[in-house]
């Protein structure tokens, strides 16, 4: 650095000389203009421990939430994992598919804590995990309404997962026409070092519930419908005549199935050769 650029250091620069340097450093001038005392706060400071610490404790937790929604990450693809293989058993034994599609979301953090808010949970990592049983959720989306229960019976009694609740928005829809199958369950997730129990919120429909469902969230969030009874007496409405249809569409694949020729045996036996020698995605 040349003469013109001047130096940082005092024996470069004579502008910067020790003298100058300490002449700075024990200047309190400043003090009177923002009102600090003229000790010297140094890091031995109780009051800079106390920073220290807090700090370190916010970033323990900050460290500690990332790990959990890991965690719930890695659930919900076991989840999904479970599902996709019980659909293509299902393919090469029945010749169909039960899912249409596998959709999932980990609930955001604004969510968590709106939640948490609203139930007055104070907000904690094992309070997260304890209270909060819809972090990680998989919605499972079927043709027919048989297929739920089979799909669902078929996920439940595998022997590493644990059911917690279930309820059964199907036999008995909420007052505002929702219909689905929700289980709450717990899914063993392997580390490295260690195995944890995770939960996991499963929600199997059909594709008219789902786009009942669908519809009903997006109009939920204009503010004037919950004011309007007779907008939400037709959504129930339209619940109940998807309902009818999921209905009527089971009972015409009832009615093909009923009338089909039963294949001998060794028809059987090719179609599942023939299915078995597909590659499997």
């Amino acid at each position: 650095m040349n003469n013109q650029e001047g130096s940082f250091y005092p024996e470069e620069n004579p502008d910067y000389s020790t003298e100058y340097i300490g002449s700075l450093l024990s200047d309190t001038s400043d003090l009177k203009n923002y009102d600090l005392p003229h000790e010297l706060i140094t890091l031995s400071d109780p009051i800079i421990q106390t920073a220290r610490s807090q700090a370190r404790e916010i970033l323990r937790s900050v460290i500690e939430y990332k790990e959990l929604m890991m965690m719930y990450k890695c659930a919900i693809k076991e989840v999904r994992t479970k599902l996709e293989i019980l659909d293509t058993e299902f393919e090469i034994r029945y010749k169909r598919n039960p899912i249409n599609f596998i959709d999932s979301r980990l609930k955001t953090t604004s969510s968590i804590i709106e939640k948490m808010k609203r139930k007055n949970i104070p907000f904690s990592i094992r309070n997260i995990e304890e209270y909060i049983n819809d972090v990680a959720g998989v919605r499972v989306i079927c043709s027919y309404t048989d297929d739920i229960y089979r799909i669902a019976d078929a996920l439940i009694q595998q022997d590493d997962i644990r059911l917690i609740e279930k309820k059964d928005y199907i036999t008995h829809p909420k007052p505002n026409g929702y219909r689905s199958l929700h289980l709450l369950i717990s899914v063993p997730v392997f580390f490295a070092e260690h195995k944890k129990h995770v939960k996991v919120e499963v929600q199997i429909r059909t594709i008219a519930m789902d786009s009942w469902a669908s519809l009903e969230h997006q109009l939920r969030y204009k503010q004037w419908v919950a004011e309007r009874p007779e907008i939400a007496e037709q959504l129930k409405e339209c619940a109940d005549l998807l309902s009818e249809v999921d209905s009527r569409m089971l009972g015409i694949r009832m009615m093909i199935e009923e009338n089909s020729s039963d294949p001998t045996e060794e028809e059987i036996m090719l179609e599942k050769l023939s299915r078995i020698d597909r590659p499997i995605e």
